[in-house]
């Protein structure tokens, strides 16, 4: 069954010209033109990952994937045409798995879609389906995490960090060793981005994000998980 993408764009020419690439490799695609269609369109349907432009008539794109983030954890990636960084981490605070900067190169979109599916599948095919740390349990079957009895949200790339420190339990990553292995091509030097999706993970898991007790940092080198008491 193939895959079924949402793009949200105001500009058409760009809607035509994803549409027309992205079923060319036999996706399905679907298209929304601002904010409130996108929300509608999304929690009417059934999509395998969303595009999403952060400049959009009537509600802008970083609420858009905030309201998404809050019931579903599929793959969002942000579209941006402006220069400022705040655009692109605002839309990773709120749980967007990837950005991309206007104008932007038609086959690094499906390069980064590619990477995300496999991924997915991969999860999918790892014979390891549990792992449980004190209260804290990975599914990897589901990409689902619980504390205790209450299930966790995590996006996309939070679930693949937390997957990669529980099953490398005391390896020190640095943040280049992050960007590198989750995702998968150069972020032309932008550390903050694993920063910011480390600082989400700690507030989802940890009871006292500043004082964690699952995912640490070793100063002057980068992260690393520990399964002490």
């Amino acid at each position: 069954m193939p895959r079924k993408i949402l793009i949200v764009d105001d500009e058409p020419l760009i809607v035509k010209g994803l549409k027309y690439s992205l079923e060319q490799d036999d996706y399905e695609t679907d298209s929304a033109s601002d904010g409130e269609e996108a929300i509608n369109k999304f929690f009417a349907g059934q999509y395998d990952l969303v595009l999403l432009d952060v400049m959009l008539p009537k509600i802008d794109g970083i609420e858009v994937c905030q309201r998404i983030r809050e019931k579903s954890n599929v793959p969002i990636i942000m579209l941006t045409a402006k220069g400022d960084d705040m655009d692109k981490i605002l839309g990773l605070e709120y749980g967007a798995d990837d950005y991309m900067t206007k104008p932007f190169n038609i086959l690094e979109v499906k390069a980064r879609i590619k990477t995300i599916f496999r991924r997915s599948l991969m999860t999918k095919e790892n014979t390891q389906r549990i792992i449980q740390v004190r209260d804290l349990k990975l599914n990897m079957n589901n990409r689902s995490v619980t504390i205790g009895d209450k299930e966790v949200n995590l996006t996309a790339k939070e679930f693949d960090l937390l997957q990669l420190f529980i099953t490398n339990r005391g390896k020190v990553f640095s943040r280049e060793n992050l960007l590198e292995t989750i995702w998968k091509y150069d972020y032309l030097g932008d550390l903050r981005t694993v920063d910011v999706h480390i600082r989400r993970l700690r507030e989802k898991i940890e009871k006292t994000p500043s004082q964690p007790e699952y995912i640490f940092t070793k100063w002057g080198v980068g992260y690393y998980f520990t399964d002490r008491d």
